[in-house]
């Protein structure tokens, strides 16, 4: 593997856009293309700011060999899981990370996967704690070693996986920079909290975000309803052109603006679409842009 290779490979391992690389390293995105493609070399203060974010060696970085890491394509790793045996109501707390991840499963067990390219002590510094209680399991990520919660934002990845046939609805509060639902039908799945991304792969039911704080929703496809709850926020919610909804709002002084391709364009009349978009709250601004290729195309 090349150095192109490299940077690129270790980008989307990070699950960095070419974009956040840059700001990152103070550089312009077409200087990580103009690498990425094999157009040129960083200078040496560059190679070190990108080693050090990538958490390895400057020569480790310019070797042609791979880098060693675990099949889950993590460095570190921490599992717990837990026997479900009927269905449940999820309640978790997933506390301050980068990311969590939050999928239903084929499996018959919860499984909470802590991982990290950064931290190395995954296992005595969060315990994972699943209390069962009849009818709803409470699971709680807690720090409980040395890294910070500044740190854990920084580094900590949550994956959730949750057994599909033993889940009715869930909640989870957390922390973090972005939230990733994937394959999940659901009653209800609310979120509580503060997140700026939020990634909708793949779910059927209703998708609640209380969250005051400016977020990007990108929805790979939408089957349902999302309800966005926020107070003197301003938000954008992508959808693939041509999806059918409705959208409405209420709360007071909140507003909706439509753009195809980030171009304004009118509000669709969709009343009797079964796909919904509600913005709630006070003083909120959400952009519905529906896309022709996915924001998160580089």
């Amino acid at each position: 593997m090349n150095f192109a290779e490299k940077v690129k490979t270790m980008r989307k391992q990070f699950e960095m856009s070419q974009e956040q690389l840059a700001e990152k390293i103070n550089v312009s995105r077409q200087a990580i293309t103009k690498w990425e493609t094999g157009g040129g070399i960083p200078d040496v203060e560059n190679l070190l700011a990108i080693a050090a974010l990538f958490n390895i060696s400057v020569d480790e970085l310019m070797s042609a060999k791979k880098n060693i890491r675990n099949a889950s394509g993590f460095l570190y790793e921490s599992i717990t899981e837990y026997d479900i045996d009927y269905k449940k109501h999820y309640d978790i707390n997933a506390g301050g990370a980068f990311e969590v991840v939050i999928e239903s499963t084929e499996s018959e067990k919860i499984r909470v996967r802590l991982a990290s390219n950064v931290i190395n002590t995954l296992e005595s510094s969060f315990k994972v704690k699943i209390d069962d209680r009849k009818s709803r399991i409470d699971v709680n990520v807690n720090r409980v070693g040395n890294v910070s919660e500044a740190q854990a934002k920084e580094a900590l990845y949550i994956f959730i996986g949750i057994p599909s046939k033993f889940l009715v609805d869930l909640e989870l509060s957390a922390i973090i920079n972005t939230l990733r639902v994937n394959h999940m039908e659901i009653n209800v799945l609310e979120f509580d909290g503060k997140v700026s991304n939020v990634h909708v792969n793949s779910i059927k039911g209703l998708l609640e975000l209380n969250c005051s704080t400016d977020m990007n929703i990108v929805c790979a496809g939408l089957n349902g309803c999302i309800d966005i709850n926020q107070i003197s926020a301003t938000s954008t919610i992508h959808v693939p052109k041509g999806t059918v909804y409705f959208a409405k709002k209420k709360g007071r002084s909140n507003s909706i603006l439509y753009t195809v391709d980030n171009q304004s364009c009118a509000s669709p009349l969709n009343e009797d679409a079964e796909n919904i978009i509600e913005l709630k709250g006070m003083n909120a601004e959400l952009v519905i842009n529906e896309y022709t290729h996915a924001p998160w195309e580089v």
